[in-house]
């Protein structure tokens, strides 16, 4: 089982490996697997069973490649893409547990978004930007 590995030690030398877009990949390949055996029409299930395979031979070849640095840019192009889809929806998350808990107004004057507890009935709200005072009800 150690010359085994080695053997695979050796053979990755100079190769890219598996990575984050790999990852995923597999996933979804693993994803799509799961889906054939749920769905009981044929046509479908060929068409999942290709895409599959597809992913499949993709993540693999990937991983063998020697191409090292075509991977690593495509791999950030993943992160980067990963990276606004994550935080919006950490964002909208966000929005929603602030929602609860706080009122937003825009100021009149400079547009500033201005935070303020909800329950408080009507309240002065003092602009931090440009300093206008208005009155709204924190509802």
């Amino acid at each position: 089982m150690k010359q085994l590995r080695e053997k695979f030690r050796s053979f990755m030398i100079g190769r890219y490996g598996m990575d984050q877009l790999g990852q995923s990949m597999a996933w979804a390949v693993l994803l799509l697997l799961l889906l054939n055996v749920m769905i009981r029409g044929r046509l479908p299930s060929l068409l999942l069973e290709a895409f599959a395979f597809i992913g499949l031979i993709t993540v693999y070849l990937r991983m063998f490649s020697k191409n090292i640095s075509r991977r690593y840019q495509e791999n950030q192009i993943f992160l980067r893409y990963r990276f606004y889809v994550t935080e919006y929806w950490k964002k909208m998350r966000f929005r929603l547990t602030e929602g609860r808990k706080y009122r937003i107004f825009k100021c009149p004057g400079c547009k500033q978004r201005v935070r303020i507890p909800r329950g408080h009935g009507r309240v002065s709200i003092h602009c931090p930007k440009c300093g206008t005072d208005f009155i709204r009800k924190s509802g």
